[in-house]
């Protein structure tokens, strides 16, 4: 008996060297791969932050679980209201609807390597965070995008005093 093995999408390879980066003032970031089929997919990329960069403001994603894989370097994180660091090896997983933030780790730089479970379009909310970022958009755009990138900012005191701290 042979088993039927069809595929939701194609397999994805990204060679190093093919990959795109975006570059904006406090981050690198590589991107690695995507796959669509309607809801289905995942979207990859790897950030490196400068020294004390903040990589997002809290936000919350109302389909897609968002992981995070510590490469190299030390993550702060908010999930919910809760602020914890994330070093090397560690890995975490952000649910739909959590409210998270993150940025490097007060004196460190961070190496991170971010999937999410399902297809949103992430390379091109990536491609306008760097324009806006490098000034070349206006950040009116980032919030018309809510829907379409599924990336909805809220306000969060916890993340707030966890930066001013510094």
């Amino acid at each position: 008996m042979t088993e039927n093995t069809t595929t939701p999408f194609p397999p994805v390879l990204t060679r190093h060297a093919d990959a795109e980066t975006c570059v904006d003032p406090s981050s690198t970031m590589r991107l690695l791969g995507e796959a669509r089929h309607t809801d289905d997919g995942f979207t990859s990329y790897r950030s490196t932050f400068a020294e004390g960069a903040v990589g997002a403001p809290a936000h919350f994603h109302t389909k897609a679980t968002e992981l995070f894989f510590v490469l190299g370097g030390a993550l702060r994180v908010l999930v919910g209201e809760e602020v914890t660091v994330l070093r090397e090896g560690d890995f975490l997983a952000v649910p739909p609807r959590t409210p998270h933030a993150f940025a490097a780790a007060p004196g460190s730089t961070a190496d991170v390597l971010f999937v999410f479970d399902r297809h949103m379009d992430r390379f091109e909310y990536l491609r306008l965070l760097g324009r806006v970022m490098r000034g070349e958009a206006d950040p009116q755009e980032m919030a018309e995008s809510a829907q379409r990138f599924d990336n909805h900012y809220v306000e969060s005191a916890v993340w707030r005093a966890a930066l001013e701290a510094l």
